[in-house]
């Protein structure tokens, strides 16, 4: 484990007004209760709480990574999306102390789904 510091810092802050994420026509998360992660020099990342996401539109798959900041991220895919959207998604559902209010979040690609904020 790491801790998020100078050299690689990482910001958590809650997201002012309605951010969904579609798929076509097919909403798989409308919520006001995001978070934005700026992490580092990487683009910023929502996470979306689970429970304001349609989990039927999202299948879990046995992919995982590790993050030495965050921990070990779970993966889910969009069936809808067909191949593009295998591993579309993924939590850590049990993030290090420094990045705990992630816990019980969703993140998405951004490449592979319409993100839409304000």
């Amino acid at each position: 484990m790491k801790l998020p510091g100078p050299d690689h810092p990482i910001t958590i802050e809650p997201v002012a007004g309605v951010v969904r994420v579609k798929v076509g026509d097919d909403v798989i998360v409308s919520t006001t209760h995001a978070l934005m992660m700026r992490e580092s020099s990487y683009p910023p990342v929502y996470y979306f709480p689970r429970e304001d996401a349609d989990m039927r539109l999202l299948e879990p798959t046995g992919h995982t990574t590790h993050c030495p900041y965050k921990g070990d991220a779970n993966y889910y895919s969009i069936p809808a999306l067909g191949q593009a959207g295998d591993n579309a998604v993924w939590s850590y559902e049990t993030p290090f102390s420094a990045v705990a209010d992630i816990v019980g979040h969703l993140a998405f690609y951004p490449d592979r789904v319409t993100i839409e904020a304000g």
